[in-house]
């Protein structure tokens, strides 16, 4: 009699690996900025950007493959209604400069990015949707 643990294996692998896949599709969106912005003190150029979440632990990443720099931040849930699958990058405009203000990735969003402001000051916020 031979043993089915082989094939038991060879399947749950496969399971795994279809599963880790899908997963990972649904955790990178893209967002076009169409202007450069400043983000922890470095100026990163206008293009096309993808946002990635890791589904265990909240941490999102933002990326430019061209320009081969991403940043990293923790995101807890915050204003996004329950079910929200939105990726959203809020800037505070001042003059032709934007700074990167926080990152919203489903219902998780980042804190304050560009650092805390008083209650009294305020920004123009532009706001732009992933895809």
């Amino acid at each position: 009699m031979r043993s089915i643990l082989p094939k038991f294996l060879l399947a749950s692998a496969v399971m795994a690996t279809a599963a880790l896949a899908t997963n990972s599709a649904l955790a990178e969106r893209k967002v076009n900025v169409p202007f450069s912005f400043t983000v922890n003190g470095k100026t990163c150029p206008a293009g096309l950007y993808s946002v990635d979440r890791n589904l265990t632990n909240g941490v999102v990443t933002l990326r430019n493959a061209d320009w081969k720099r991403s940043f990293m931040w923790i995101a807890s849930s915050g204003d996004p209604a329950p079910g929200d699958n939105r990726v959203i990058l809020r800037f505070d405009e001042m003059g032709p400069t934007h700074t990167l203000q926080s990152v919203q990735y489903g219902d998780l969003m980042t804190s304050r990015l560009d650092g805390k402001r008083r209650p009294a000051e305020t920004t123009p916020t532009r706001v732009l949707l992933g895809r």
